[in-house]
Parts: C-alpha cells; sequence; structure tokens
C-alpha cells in the first residue's frame, strides 16, 4: 500500500486554530489588512492559480482584507517566482506567494536551489486530492480501462501534467502506477506548465490521461470538458460524488496535496502576524466555506512553528518516497 498523507499534526493544528480564531472575524467586524498581492509561480489555470484567487475572494468578500491584486510568475517550476520574492525581499512586504508541496520537491531534486527555509514561513491553508483524467470523448472510463491501454503499448499511453519531470504531478502518476503493479519509471510522463496547457494537450489527443489537483479536475469535468477516472481520496468526495476513488478500483494508494502562503524573508513580525491572523479569521467565514466546497478542499490549518514542522516532516516523508520510486 502507498500512503501520503498529512498525518496528525495537520489536522491537530487545524482543531487548535479552530479554537483559537473561532468567530473571530465576525465579533471584530473590521478588516485586518488593507490589501495582499498574490504572487503564482505558475500559469493561469492552475492549482495554485485558483487558490491563491479563491483566498483572495474569500478574504475580500468577508472584509478581512481590503482588496486582493495577483501576479503569474511562471518559470522553473515554481523557482523564478521564489527567486524574485527572495532577490526583491523588502519592496515586497505586502506579497504572499501561494505554494505547495512541489517546494520540497523541487528542493530535493535540486531543480532550483532555494527551499522554503529561504522565505518567512506563514501558513499552511488547505489540502487538495490528485485526480486522474481523460477527455470527454476517450474510449477510457476507469482506472483499469487505462490500466489495460497501457498494457497494450506503453509509448501510446503517456501521462501529462502540469510539473516538472520528478515533480508532484508526475509523483502522483508513478504513485498510482507502482500500486496497479506497473513499472513506475516506465510510465511516458510529459511535462507541461500549470494545467492550461495540459489539458489543451489532452483534448488534442497528446497524453492519454492527466495528472492533476482534484479541484482542477472539478473544475473542468463540470465544464464538460473531461471525466475524472480516479480520485487519491479515502472516501469519495462530494464536490465531484461520481467519481471514484483510487481504492475503490483496487489501486490501494492515497494522497493529499497541501497549499500554503510564504512571504519574503525579513518580512517584519507584525506583518506576519497580520497575514496570519487575516488567514486564520477567513475560516470561520460563510465566504471561505463557499470557495471550498466549491473546490472540494480540505481545510487544513498549520501556522508559524506548526506549518515548519509539518514542512520537515514532509521532507523526510517524500524524500523517503522519491528514493524508493527512483526520483533521487
Amino acid at each position: 500500500m502507498t500512503t501520503f498523507k498529512l498525518g496528525r499534526r495537520a489536522l491537530m493544528a487545524t482543531a487548535v486554530a479552530a479554537m483559537a480564531f473561532g468567530g473571530s472575524a465576525m465579533a471584530d467586524g473590521h478588516k485586518v489588512a488593507d490589501s495582499i498581492h498574490f504572487l503564482i509561480p505558475g500559469g493561469a489555470g492552475g492549482g495554485w492559480d485558483g487558490t491563491a484567487r479563491g483566498t483572495g475572494e474569500a478574504l475580500t468578500k468577508a472584509g478581512i482584507v481590503g482588496n486582493a491584486s495577483y501576479e503569474n510568475m511562471s518559470g522553473g517550476g515554481g523557482g523564478k517566482a521564489i527567486g524574485f520574492l527572495i532577490e526583491n525581499a523588502e519592496s515586497n512586504h505586502g506579497t504572499l506567494m501561494v505554494n505547495s508541496t512541489p517546494i520540497v520537491i523541487r528542493s530535493l531534486t535540486g531543480v532550483f536551489p532555494h527551499n522554503f527555509r529561504d522565505l518567512t514561513l506563514v501558513a499552511g491553508t488547505i489540502g487538495d486530492y490528485a485526480a486522474m483524467v481523460v477527455g470527454k470523448d476517450s474510449p477510457i472510463n476507469s482506472m483499469e480501462d487505462l490500466m489495460a491501454a497501457y498494457d497494450a503499448d506503453p509509448s501510446k499511453t503517456a501521462i501529462g501534467g502540469g510539473s516538472v519531470p520528478g515533480g508532484m504531478d508526475h509523483l502522483v502518476a508513478a504513485m498510482v502506477m507502482e500500486a496497479a503493479g506497473k513499472d513506475a519509471l516506465g510510465v511516458k510522463y510529459i511535462p507541461y506548465d500549470a494545467g492550461g496547457k495540459a489539458m489543451a494537450a489532452l483534448l488534442s489527443g497528446e497524453i492519454a490521461a492527466l495528472s492533476t489537483g482534484f479541484s482542477e479536475a472539478v473544475d473542468l469535468a463540470n465544464a464538460g470538458e473531461v471525466k475524472i477516472i480516479g480520485v487519491t481520496a479515502d472516501e469519495r468526495v462530494s464536490a465531484a460524488p461520481d467519481a471514484m476513488t483510487m481504492k475503490e478500483q483496487g489501486i490501494d494508494t492515497s494522497f493529499v496535496n497541501w497549499r500554503g502562503f510564504f512571504a519574503a524573508p525579513g518580512l517584519p513580525d507584525d506583518k506576519l502576524a497580520m497575514y496570519q491572523k487575516a488567514l486564520g479569521e477567513m475560516y470561520e467565514t460563510d465566504e471561505w466555506e463557499e470557495v471550498r466546497a466549491r473546490n472540494g478542499w480540505v481545510n487544513i490549518h498549520n501556522s508559524g512553528d506548526d506549518f515548519q514542522s509539518f514542512l520537515e516532516d514532509q521532507e523526510k516523508v517524500i524524500g523517503d518516497l522519491m528514493k524508493k520510486l527512483g526520483f533521487l
């Protein structure tokens, strides 16, 4: 069995955060921050993009933040945005950069020279399952169909993703194939810059299936563009109740990707506390629940030191898994 989950520490942090921040946004009735600029390390249509914009939407509609702005900065598997934030730290104290499991994966593989310790850790905010999807007109309707196509012709059954080789979408695809009894290293993986370009490749037939975040898959399925053939949750998710889990289909694996926010190094303590307060209060609002439910996200709140401990644990778990799969 391959299981890669967030663990008790994250769930405990969620409970602590709920107790600490319960109802405070409503009780205070005032803005926590005038504005936040969200830096997104990938292109439009990806999971980082959706997380930043969904968070900004909830914060502004709930009145916790006055206004939110967004900047997409693709390149280097997320490394360009990280480098930019570090090199221009003093002029970016009003910026929060969204990131997720890849910040751990890519520093382990040396894709970029920095890691999470080079930034100011603000908070982990959500979890997002992974999904395997195929185009709406594909003859593939289940993981069993995908495995049959793979067995018939591995070279013509490429799996795409919105991350670099050895990145998270690749890692998830490898975990799923390994759990299905296939050679993970034999899988033909084609990387794309974020979800939009990967989706175009799927619809054109360049790839047979797409490894992506569950929230992205739900949006595409609701738009009638794809079929979700497998989800890495332990149980079906209410945002797409017809989508079968991998486990239901005899593939004993599960995975959830955390997402959260980082700031420039040297961020003043009062600004860090302000951002952490804003994100903490967000959980108690109807506006956030609407965004969360729409995307099928899981609330996972790790703030400050809890976030650092969580990331250090992830670094070890992911490193061990990548060694096992031959990526390190």
